[in-house]
């Protein structure tokens, strides 16, 4: 057998008295995309970052080996002397500085002292030509970059320092499926140039796609390896080591109708920016009943969470035109607090910068948009809050040490499932979730859509938000399509298929 490039032996991680790593093993040959998958919570994230450097040598057992030979890193910059570059699912890149200035942040080319600002905007057009990525000036600000575009930016920043390795860390899952689509041909691509690729996806079917073999984590411990030139595997397989179980059908079936009761309408509803006067959601019409889970599709630019942000107090100050119902009473809520109080809850698809505070406690977290019921006059009741948070972490199978971890110790799964904690939490009967599973595994999808169903028979009126189309197509007793601004098509969803669907999404 060749010695493979990257061979991880007997890894074990532990916080505090927690230990997250059980003897993981991981082989990664010279030239393979090599895909990690697992559940939320499995290990795969902290794996790769005992891998770079991030957590050194000393703070975890266990041997690393470059190429057959044990090496040890003490930083970063080790991990990176090696060969080894990482891109993470959060994008570190500075918004305020310019394209070429991130590329080369604390590895710039210098003439004498000064940094040689030419060859550096030389040499980033060169990288950004590699990543197929000519379009972007090498001047342009980070900040005015859509986040496909910054995700190839942190491709060439990883590549100018000529890798052996590249670790991506789920990085299609802020993407459309056309930009993941460019981004999976763009890692075939550097595959054929000799790059070897590591990367951590929970979407199977982009590793099936891409993947030329495949270990599998759950809760810890590496429990599969697949080596795709010996052996063929198939998404069911994979799943079956992930959870541990068989998920035939990823979609629960329903286990109630909707009633005929009307709890949310739009009438006439239409979304416009400040700014450009241009309509972000025009004409939009829109009603949810009782029990029902609401599909709303589009692509990108469509202006669906537009219209979600204008219907949860319009946060983003937008001109909002037209009428509001819930339970039949008009609102017009200014505020999210106010939504809120009308029996509002928006969940943002940006559960970092948007949603949760990443320093605070879960129990916090989930406490937070509904202070008052866990308060004593003007005073947090402590218990009272735990007892709370306990009780949705058993709910949603939240996995945590206890409910003070914090936040940003938690896995991007993880901190998706206290976001809806939060929500629930406000009792809402109208839900709108924006993207509820994105950066999500196989498992935890299925444990939100059964909670999804449950809380549509318990009576709540659920608007789904996605990009996905077979979680549109999957979860939902009616659609709605947005295209531009408007509302293109309605249809049952038993009437709805992906064709039909993506016609009124592009009409």
């Amino acid at each position: 057998m060749d010695t493979p490039l990257i061979e991880l032996r007997n890894i074990n991680k532990s916080f505090g008295e927690v230990q997250v790593l059980f003897d993981v093993n991981m082989r990664v040959k010279k030239g393979e995309i090599h895909c990690l998958v697992g559940e939320n919570g499995a290990g795969k994230s902290t794996l790769m970052k005992i891998l770079s450097g991030v957590y050194p040598y000393g703070q975890y057992s266990g041997e690393i080996l470059i190429e057959g030979h044990p090496v040890q890193f003490h930083s970063i910059r080790d991990s990176e002397r090696a060969g080894i570059s990482i891109i993470y699912q959060e994008l570190s890149l500075v918004p305020e500085m310019m394209v070429y200035e991130n590329i080369f942040l604390g590895n710039e080319i210098k003439k004498g002292l000064i940094v040689d600002t030419e060859k550096e905007i030389e040499e980033a057009e060169r990288l950004l030509k590699l990543v197929k990525a000519d379009y972007i000036s090498p001047t342009a600000k980070v900040k005015n970059l859509s986040v496909s575009m910054q995700q190839l930016v942190e491709i060439a920043k990883a590549l100018s320092n000529k890798p052996k390795a590249l670790i991506l860390d789920e990085p299609t899952s802020a993407l459309s499926e056309v930009e993941s689509e460019n981004l999976l041909n763009l890692l075939k691509e550097l595959k054929a140039r000799g790059m070897t690729i590591i990367l951590i996806s929970h979407r199977l079917k982009e590793v099936l796609q891409v993947a030329d073999s495949i270990t599998v984590l759950r809760d810890g411990r590496s429990v599969a390896y697949f080596d795709r030139s010996e052996q063929e595997v198939d998404e069911a397989t994979i799943i079956r080591y992930m959870v541990g179980r068989e998920i035939t059908n990823l979609y629960p079936p329903k286990i109630a109708e909707p009633t005929d009761e009307v709890v949310f309408e739009l009438r006439n509803w239409n979304v416009i920016d400040p700014n450009t006067g241009r309509y972000l959601a025009k004409d939009v019409n829109l009603y949810i009943r009782k029990g029902e889970i609401v599909g709303l599709f589009g692509l990108i630019g469509a202006g669906r969470t537009e219209l979600g942000l204008s219907i949860f107090g319009n946060p983003y100050g937008y001109i909002v035109q037209g009428e509001m119902f819930v339970e039949g009473k008009p609102v017009s809520p200014r505020s999210s607090s106010e939504a809120i109080k009308n029996g509002i809850f928006y969940l943002t698809e940006d559960r970092k910068e948007r949603g949760l505070i990443l320093i605070e406690s879960i129990r916090k977290n989930i406490s937070l948009a509904n202070l008052e019921a866990v308060s004593r006059g003007q005073i947090v009741d402590d218990e009272k809050e735990i007892q709370v948070a306990n009780n949705f972490v058993k709910r949603l199978s939240i996995k945590a040490p206890n409910v003070e971890a914090k936040i940003s110790t938690l896995s991007g799964g993880t901190q998706q499932k206290v976001l809806v904690a939060k929500g629930l939490f406000t009792e809402p009967k109208v839900l709108i979730l924006d993207e509820p599973t994105r950066g999500i595994d196989v498992g935890a999808k299925f444990e939100i859509y059964t909670l999804m169903r449950e809380l549509a028979k318990e009576g709540k009126a659920i608007l789904l938000i996605s990009s996905e189309l077979p979680e549109i197509l999957g979860m939902s007793d009616r659609i709605y399509v947005m295209g531009r601004g408007r509302i293109t098509g309605e249809l049952p969803a038993d009437k709805a298929d992906q064709e039909t669907v993506m016609k009124y999404a592009i009409d």
